[in-house]
C-alpha cells in the first residue's frame, strides 16, 4: 500500500467533490481536490432541495450553517389546474431536530462547503487543473492534468459531473439511458408571496401553463424558484425579447412586483454507469448518474456516492478494513442509483408522457383524483429522496426475523433492519453534553447499541479484539432515556445493533453472541 501521505485525489469541486474531499479529511486522509474551472461560478438555483440524511453529512464536517440559512419546509401540495388534489408531509420516526428538508441555492451551498474546506489543512484545491487522463497501478492512480502536471492518489473519486465524459470514456465505462424532449424553464425570483414560504406546490395542467406543469419552491430571503415544463422549441431569448417571460411569470405571482435573479432552460436526463468503480478510481454523482430532478433525487444521491467512497477508502488506506473495501463501493451505491432511475423514470412518464397510451392515462387519473381524493395516490408528481438499503450489500449480516418489506409507502420510512438506515434520534451521552442527536454518535467508527448493561462488557470485548479499528458500544437505556430512539429502532429485548460510520446497519444479532457479532464486523469491514 502507498505512504499514508499520498492523498486521494478527487476530480470535480461542485457539491458531491467537496463533501468527499471533506469526509476523507475527517478520517484523517489527505486529499488534493482537482477542478477544471478557474474560480468558483456563484450563480443559479440548481440543485436546491436538500434531504435530512445529506444535512446530516455536511453537519458532520461542519457545514451546520446549509441546514441553519436553508428554508424548512414541510408541506408538499399538488394541484390539478385549479383543484388541489392532495398535500402531505414527511414522516420521521426518530424525531430528529434537522428538518425533512431544506431549500438553499447549490451556489450557496458550494460557498459554505468551501468555507469548510478553507479550514481543512488536509485538503489541497487546485483549479484550473482539467483532468484529461487517469492511469493507475496496483497501488496508486495518477491524474494527469492538460496543463501538464501530474497528480498521484492511493484512489481517485470521480465528481466532474457533466464534465466527466470524456474520463468515463477513457476507463471503458458506458453510459446507457435517456435523454427527454421537453425542456423545462427555470426562474429564480425575488417576491413577497405569503403562505408560500413553507409550502412546496406542483400545479398540473394549470390555466397558466395548460398541459404541462408548474413546480414553486420556496427558499431564502423571500426568494422563489418557478420550473415551468415548456415544449422542446421553446426559446428563452425570444421569451424575453417578446416579453412573454414577464407575461409567463405574472400569470403565476399577480401584479406583485418581483425580481428576477436568474433563469435558465434545461433538457432532463436519465442515465447511469455501468460501472461506478474502476480498479482505484470511484465514480460518484452526475458523474455516475443522471436522473430527472422531480424528487430532488440528484445531489441527494450524490452525497451517500461520496459518503460511502469516503469511509471505505479511509478505512482501506489506514487498515481498519479489507484493502479491497472501496471494491465493494459499486455493489452499494449502482442499486441505488437503480433505483433512483426507476422511480424518477416513472415520474417522468407521468410528467412528460410519450405515447397516447400514457397522455389517456396521465388524464385519466388526474381527472378521477379531482373527483375522489382516495385516488390521488395514483398521481406522481415525484417521489422525494430517501436513504438506499443495502439489505443485499456483502457487507451486510441478513436477519431472518427482519425481512425488508421493499420500497415504503410515499413518505414514508422504512422499518429498521440490516442494511438500512438508522433514524436520527435524539439522544444523551454522559459526559458530552455537546450530542445530542444519534447520528452525532455514529461517525467515529463501528457503534454497536446494546439493550441491557449487563451486555456491554462483552460487546466491548469483541471490538478490542478488532484492533485499531475505531469503534463504541452504549446501552440503549443510557442514550435514550426517554424511549425515542427504542421506538423508533423497534428495538427487541436481548438484541445488538451494530451500525457502520455511514449510519446503516450492519446486523441486528442476539447481544449474548459475541461469535456472531464478530462474524458481523468483520463482514460489515469487507474482512470475509
Amino acid at each position: 500500500m502507498a505512504a499514508v501521505e499520498t492523498p486521494v485525489v478527487v476530480i470535480g469541486a461542485g457539491p458531491v467533490g467537496q463533501t468527499t474531499a471533506l469526509l476523507l479529511a475527517r478520517w484523517g486522509v489527505p486529499v488534493v481536490l482537482l477542478e477544471a474551472r478557474a474560480s468558483r461560478e456563484l450563480a443559479g438555483s440548481r440543485s436546491i432541495c436538500q434531504q435530512r440524511d445529506v444535512l446530516d453529512v455536511w453537519a458532520h464536517v461542519g457545514a451546520e450553517a446549509i441546514a441553519e440559512e436553508g428554508v424548512t419546509w414541510t408541506t408538499a401540495r399538488t394541484y390539478y389546474r385549479d383543484r388541489e388534489l392532495f398535500a402531505w408531509s414527511f414522516a420521521d420516526r426518530g424525531r430528529s431536530p434537522l428538518p425533512p428538508f431544506v431549500n438553499i441555492s447549490q451556489s450557496r451551498t458550494e460557498e459554505l462547503l468551501d468555507r469548510r474546506i478553507a479550514a481543512e489543512p488536509l485538503i489541497s484545491v487546485r483549479w484550473n487543473r482539467e483532468v484529461t487522463a487517469l492511469e493507475q497501478d496496483a497501488s496508486t492512480v495518477t491524474a494527469r492534468c492538460a496543463d501538464g502536471s501530474a497528480f498521484i492518489g492511493t484512489h481517485a473519486v470521480l465528481c466532474a459531473g457533466a464534465r466527466a465524459g470524456g474520463l468515463r470514456e477513457a476507463l471503458g465505462v458506458g453510459f446507457p439511458g435517456e435523454s427527454f424532449a421537453d425542456r423545462f424553464l427555470i426562474c429564480d425570483l425575488r417576491a413577497s408571496l405569503p403562505g408560500w414560504e413553507t409550502e412546496r406546490r406542483f400545479y398540473f395542467d394549470p390555466v397558466w401553463n395548460p398541459g404541462r406543469q408548474v413546480l414553486i419552491h420556496p427558499c431564502p430571503d423571500s426568494s422563489y424558484r418557478i420550473d415551468w415544463q415548456v415544449p422542446p422549441d421553446f426559446d428563452l431569448a425570444a421569451e424575453e425579447a417578446s416579453g412573454g417571460l414577464d407575461r409567463r411569470i405574472r400569470q403565476v405571482l399577480g401584479a406583485r412586483p418581483y425580481e428576477l435573479i436568474w433563469h435558465s432552460v434545461y433538457r432532463f436526463h436519465s442515465r447511469l454507469a455501468d460501472r461506478m468503480a474502476v480498479g482505484r478510481v470511484l465514480l460518484a454523482g452526475d458523474a455516475a448518474h443522471l436522473v430527472a430532478p422531480f424528487g430532488a433525487r440528484g445531489l441527494n444521491s450524490g452525497v451517500p456516492d461520496a459518503e460511502n467512497a469516503a469511509w471505505k477508502i479511509a478505512f482501506a488506506r489506514l487498515g481498519w478494513g479489507a484493502p479491497g473495501l472501496p471494491d465493494t463501493y459499486h455493489a452499494e451505491r449502482h442499486p441505488a442509483a437503480l433505483e433512483n432511475l426507476e422511480v424518477t423514470a416513472a415520474t417522468m412518464r407521468f410528467l412528460a408522457p410519450q405515447t397516447d397510451a400514457e397522455r389517456t392515462h396521465r388524464r385519466e387519473v388526474l381527472e378521477k383524483s379531482a373527483a375522489d381524493p382516495a385516488l390521488a395516490p395514483a398521481v406522481d408528481s415525484g417521489r422525494f429522496a430517501e436513504p438506499y438499503w443495502y439489505v443485499d450489500s456483502p457487507l451486510t449480516t441478513p436477519d431472518p426475523s427482519r425481512v425488508f418489506a421493499g420500497r415504503p409507502p410515499k413518505g414514508q420510512a422504512a422499518t429498521p433492519g440490516p442494511g438500512l438506515i438508522v433514524p436520527d434520534a435524539p439522544v444523551t451521552v454522559p459526559g458530552r453534553p455537546e450530542v445530542t442527536r444519534l447520528r452525532q454518535v455514529l461517525r467515529g467508527g463501528l457503534t454497536v447499541l446494546v439493550p441491557a448493561p449487563g451486555d456491554v462488557a462483552g460487546v466491548r470485548t469483541v471490538l478490542r479484539g478488532l484492533g485499531p479499528v475505531p469503534s463504541a458500544a452504549y446501552v440503549l437505556s443510557d442514550l435514550d432515556p426517554d424511549g425515542l430512539l427504542t421506538e423508533a429502532l423497534e428495538a427487541r429485548p436481548g438484541e445488538a445493533w451494530l451500525i457502520r460510520p455511514d449510519a446503516h446497519v450492519a446486523a441486528v444479532l442476539p447481544a449474548n453472541d459475541p461469535e456472531a457479532l464478530r462474524a458481523a464486523a468483520h463482514r460489515a469491514l469487507g474482512l470475509t
